[in-house]
């Protein structure tokens, strides 16, 4: 396993990955106008300004890109491990991997978390700090969780 930056060429792999995760993960927790939204959030386009901007890393297994996460500042706003490859710990891996980046000019990362993911994130320390809401389409609302860790130069 090896998680490094993204370049340009990863592009069309990050995009279907985190296209596929979303539409077979999302329908079981929101409906269908929020997941709408998850997609257009982490569309080809925004994905694509992420790399550009040196934002995004990719955990590759062998050839094959496995997830990948994505972070401004202290803030980490997209991690997504392929369906079939979660549970193994990849997106342990990708968040521990953040966090280290994060780790060397600041002393807390906080996020957006999903109800998918939600989990992880307090397995791994986070916090919530604020429950917080979103009006989508159709008057559906998309609810998450604004979530907060401290890093200390030994935390894991």
């Amino acid at each position: 396993m090896e998680y490094v930056k993204a370049t340009e060429k990863d592009l069309e792999q990050i995009s279907m990955l985190v296209k596929d995760t979303i539409q077979e993960v999302y329908p079981k927790y929101y409906p269908e106008e929020v997941v709408d939204f998850f997609g257009e959030l982490h569309c080809k386009k925004n994905i694509f300004e992420d790399i550009k901007s040196g934002f995004v890393g990719v955990l590759r297994d062998g050839n094959m890109i496995v997830g990948t996460g994505c972070y401004k500042d202290n803030h980490i706003t997209r991690v997504y491990v392929k369906k079939e490859c979660q549970g193994e710990g990849y997106g342990s891996y990708i968040m521990q991997c953040l966090e280290n980046q994060i780790r060397l000019q600041y002393d807390t990362v906080y996020l957006d978390a999903s109800l998918p993911a939600s989990h992880l994130y307090e397995k791994r320390g986070y916090q919530t700090i604020k429950h917080k809401k979103w009006n989508v389409e159709n008057g559906r609302i998309l609810v998450y969780e604004i979530m907060v860790k401290s890093l200390s130069k030994t935390s894991r």
